[in-house]
């Protein structure tokens, strides 16, 4: 697609109020491949502004209508869904298939999702002699990552849609054209003016004004943990909801009775995939000290056949931050089994599919999240000593847990401090509720769980 250079606000393309402008780069061969502009606190202002305008009307439409929107959204996503997976790989530099499959097509169905509740949840109910009424929190304000560009758009975007809002996205800088394809899609699906609008820009500068303003009922952000304590604060002085989902650092639990080969070649997928830029990946793989080794064999095994099947990280600055974490790794005294902090290419911010044995709770690269396809795998001595080791980190965001009995799987899961848990490689389900413990956040993003985050309730006594 072809970058705008202008901001969607009130259902229109236009200007932004500075000059200044963000080059998206791709990261496969650091090459500039199109211009956004930079707004500011006062566009972030006119956005809200159309936003809080164009409420009181969509608020009032009614849940079938708005249903409807979101199908027509859906549908659009659909008829699009090569130019979204051309999109994401130009500035997330995924590989093609993957964002084909993943980036294009776990929005489609979370949209679609949305449609479907939009049309059949309850937005008033009987409580003995009181009517409850489920009604929209407002202005949402959605603050968006760059590592699944589309999908967190839609987490948040569809939901709030659904339940009445209207929200002002700002993305981040690095994959801001996927948000302006997303404005389009919203814009050609019949979404009046003013529900949706999109303000690219820095997140110091617009980010910051969006979650500040004084006309943002709910500040949705996901991103670190460090950003989501600055919006938690800022938030809380103006007694301001936020929903944030943060920073994990998952376990993958593998019990003594597990099919280890399925259990090692699913975990060291789920970490290599997107390479490795996903916050729930299962980054600390724990393993029963009879079967370490032969763990460690078969993690070296499938991540060496991962060299030239994933993409780069998404800039210089994170493909900086994930070779230190690597220095870090092997200065602490963890073992190098494959990879290593020397870039692959000559070109592009690749990074080796790294994974480390020997690594002990309390190193760096067992607690602090990389975000890269880097791998650590932990030693345990009993089921007690696991859950110690599992539940170890200031995190609790997902994680998966693999037996030979799911029963026994289950019991262990029940005692992880985690929002989300795989059992035996459990599949992804878009109604499901996603979000952290501890400092993974606050709140829940799909299906149900995910609605409710923007609605308010009201009680009418009888």
């Amino acid at each position: 697609m072809k970058a705008h250079d202008g901001l969607y606000i009130d259902g229109a393309w236009r200007p932004a109020e500075s000059r200044d402008v963000i080059e998206v780069v791709n990261p496969a061969d650091e090459q500039v491949i199109g211009r956004v502009p930079a707004g500011n606190a006062l566009d972030v202002d006119t956005a809200v502004r159309a936003a809080r305008a164009a409420l009181p009307g969509w608020a009032a439409t009614p849940p079938a209508e708005r249903a409807a929107r979101l199908a027509a959204l859906r549908d659009v996503l659909v008829a699009r869904k090569d130019e979204i997976a051309e999109t994401v790989t130009a500035e997330l530099g995924a590989p093609l298939q993957f964002s084909q499959a993943v980036h294009a097509g776990v929005p489609i169905a979370v949209a679609g999702s949305y449609a479907e509740l939009a049309a059949t949840h309850s937005f008033e109910e009987k409580v003995g002699n009181s009517t409850v009424l489920h009604e929209p929190i407002g202005v949402v304000a959605a603050i968006t990552p760059w590592n699944y560009p589309l999908h967190q758009i839609v987490a948040k975007a569809a939901p709030a849609l659904a339940a009445g809002c209207t929200i002002v996205l700002k993305p981040a800088e690095d994959t801001p054209l996927t948000a302006q394809l997303f404005a389009e899609a919203v814009h050609e699906a019949g979404v009046p003016a003013g529900v949706f609008n999109l303000v690219t820009g820095l997140g110091p500068v617009a980010g910051q004004a969006l979650a500040e303003h004084p006309c943002v009922d709910l500040v949705s952000f996901t991103g670190s943990t460090t950003v989501g304590r600055q919006i938690g604060a800022v938030a809380g002085a103006a007694v301001k909801k936020v929903a944030l989902e943060l920073g994990g650092k998952s376990a993958n639990v593998i019990l003594p009775s597990a099919d280890l080969a399925k259990a090692v070649a699913v975990g060291v997928a789920n970490v290599m995939s997107n390479s490795g830029q996903t916050c729930s990946a299962w980054t600390r793989m724990l393993v029963h000290r009879d079967r370490y080794d032969e763990a460690v064999e078969l993690a070296r095994a499938a991540a060496a056949k991962y060299g030239d099947r994933i993409g780069p990280v998404v800039s210089a600055k994170q493909q900086a931050r994930v070779r230190s974490y690597i220095e870090k790794g092997l200065a602490e005294g963890a073992r190098l089994v494959t990879g290593g902090p020397e870039s692959p290419r000559e070109q592009g911010y690749f990074v080796s599919p790294t994974v480390f044995a020997d690594v002990t709770p309390q190193m760096t690269i067992a607690q602090e999240e990389i975000f890269g396809p880097v791998l650590s795998i932990l030693r345990y001595e009993d089921e007690e000593d696991a859950l110690r080791i599992a539940n170890g980190t200031v995190y609790g965001l997902a994680g998966a847990v693999w037996a030979a009995d799911e029963a026994e799987a289950v019991a262990f899961a029940r005692r992880m401090d985690t929002g989300q848990v795989d059992i035996n490689g459990g599949r992804f389900n878009p109604l499901a509720p996603f979000g952290g413990y501890k400092q993974s956040g606050v709140g829940r993003e799909l299906g149900g769980h995910g609605l409710a985050e923007y609605l308010q309730t009201k009680s009418l006594q009888f």
